[in-house]
């Protein structure tokens, strides 16, 4: 039974760690088209999360934790409206460096990490309820 626990609580470290990327993905594409408000300033800068192993000596496993959540700072691209109140002198405003195919690729990639995390969990109270039934 102690097995069980210790899968469940590996997976359950792998939810939560995938739930804040996620959260942090719906942010950078909410604020994809985030322009800046007045010359000189920078758009929304998109955000990057780095993820860690820790050892949770209690049940001597190792788990996975958000180590940071940083912001990318790769350039921004510029795009020519001067109309624009964020336009500077040439006419050109930076936009986001997010890109959202980018940002779609690791969403999937995040729900199916999420799932299979999920799917661990049901299978070991699956084989517990089994286990106990054939005790009985």
């Amino acid at each position: 039974m102690v097995e069980f626990g210790k899968t469940m609580k590996i997976s359950a470290s792998g939810i939560r760690a995938q739930s804040t990327r996620m959260r942090v993905i719906a942010e950078n594409l909410a604020n994809a088209s985030s322009m800046p408000l007045g010359p000189g300033e920078d758009p929304y800068r998109r955000k990057l999360i780095s993820f860690k192993n820790v050892l949770d000596r209690e049940i001597g496993v190792r788990k996975v934790e958000v180590a940071r959540i940083s912001t990318d700072q790769t350039e921004f691209r510029k795009r020519f409206d001067p109309g624009h109140p964020g336009a500077d002198g040439d006419g050109y405003v930076k936009i986001p460096n997010v890109n959202s195919l980018i940002e779609m690729m690791d969403l999937r990639e995040a729900q199916r990490s999420y799932s299979a995390n999920v799917n661990v969990i049901e299978a070991a109270k699956r084989m517990m309820m089994r286990t106990i039934d054939l005790i009985r």
